[in-house]
């Protein structure tokens, strides 16, 4: 099998995805399209090396439908040889969109390709895709379908987590993204949006509230009491898992992932293609995996699949330097951490989707451009980019920096 190295990582800055967020101007292609410029600009790139173009949606409707990847490499000036493909795995489409890039060059079929994601979820509505999973009873019933928030209280509530874990996490997250963005930690990866004059648009990440404390954050109600109590998600909870009595509502918008707009493209090749490419590899891609955890609680799939491909690589907790969890929900990275006593100083070094937002179908190719940043920053070795998928899924990336 060949290595799959990364040899550039960029994302633009997540803008809140409300009609007065930054990017609302802009529609999905050109968000996926300024990304995929940037790779082969920064780089001086010959286009005709890349093989294919993967990227991350998750609503795909409207002006995200209809393979907005090859549109998105033919708006990029990639050439109409550099075909493209869209795939939907919930919020890990992005960073399956690496795995998938990545296995083409593994599999020795393919020697560049580009991996990454887009969202705009000010101009195309969470949810706008609709499907069978939360509506048609043939499927909701068995799999005890609930809202994702109510799935979150319940990890909070079985694994022990209070109001105050919750928030101390958001507060922490918030306080690593202010850091990180003072420290121009981000200034490798980050590439500003400019509209058809050139002018920025958005040049930083505008979800962010670092100085966000526990009091601030106390005075927000829960998010998914009326669900739970009301519309009786908290009985689907508590039939799915007797052993819990009642279903403590700790998350609400603070200790949750912000909705916002953006996109990111990673660029990816063997060892032969970054020679001719004139590239340096930054990184090669270990190891993947996928898993289907329990549906009802949702979003423990991160600790499941890291077990998977931890077990499959042969390595240990111990092994890595640096975890990149996506912050769905504090809960998810609080429950990641107790299920590994994993060092949190090294889970999300940087702050998450908390502080900076979750355009989901971009989510995960930006978590492995901060992974990478990070393992440069500090000199250390290898990362684990994991995030919760939706009905019940994990995946998982281990790559090592060279």
């Amino acid at each position: 099998m060949a290595d799959a190295f990364i040899y550039d990582a960029v994302r633009t800055p997540r803008g809140r995805g409300k009609p007065d967020g930054g990017l609302h101007e802009v529609s999905t292609l050109k968000l996926a399209a300024g990304a995929l410029a940037a790779v082969k600009d920064r780089n001086r790139l010959d286009t005709a090396l890349i093989d294919d173009v993967v990227m991350g949606c998750v609503d795909t409707v409207g002006e995200s439908g209809s393979d907005i990847a090859r549109a998105a490499a033919l708006a990029a000036g990639l050439g109409h040889q550099v075909p493209g493909v869209q795939i939907n795995r919930f919020c890990a489409s992005g960073l399956d969109s690496v795995n998938f890039a990545a296995a083409q060059i593994m599999a020795g079929q393919h020697e560049m390709t580009v991996g990454g994601g887009v969202e705009s979820m000010s101009r195309v509505g969470m949810g706008a895709e609709g499907g069978a999973w939360p509506v048609d009873p043939s499927i909701a019933i068995p799999a005890y379908f609930m809202p994702q928030g109510v799935s979150a209280d319940l990890i909070a509530t079985k694994y022990g987590f209070s109001r105050d874990d919750v928030d101390a996490y958001a507060v922490e997250s918030q306080k690593r993204a202010g850091k990180a963005w003072a420290e121009k930690r981000f200034a490798k990866t980050i590439v500003p949006v400019r509209d058809v004059n050139g002018v920025v648009i958005l040049d930083h990440d505008e979800h962010m509230r670092p100085d966000t404390n526990m009091q601030t954050l106390a005075a927000l109600k829960p998010s998914f009491v009326m669900m739970g109590e009301q519309a009786g998600f908290d009985a689907v909870a508590i039939q799915a898992h007797p052993d819990v009595e009642a279903i403590n509502h700790v998350h609400h918008p603070g200790n949750s992932s912000g909705i916002v707009d953006g996109a990111a493209a990673v660029l990816i090749g063997s060892a032969e293609a970054g020679r001719r490419a004139g590239l340096k590899p930054r990184a090669r891609i270990k190891a993947f995996a996928n898993i289907g955890s329990e549906p009802a609680i949702m979003l423990t799939g991160p600790v499941d699949v890291t077990k998977k491909l931890l077990a499959k690589t042969g390595m240990s907790i111990k092994d890595i330097d640096v975890f990149e969890v996506n912050e769905a929900f504090a809960s998810v990275v609080l429950r990641f951490i107790q299920a590994f006593d994993a060092d949190p100083a090294k889970v999300n070094p940087n702050g998450g989707a908390i502080a900076l937002g979750h355009p989901l179908g971009a989510t995960g190719a930006m978590l492995v451009g901060m992974a990478l940043d990070e393992l440069e920053r500090t000199g250390k070795q290898t990362a684990l980019i994991t995030l919760c998928i939706g009905a019940g899924m994990g995946t998982a990336t281990i790559i090592e920096r060279v």
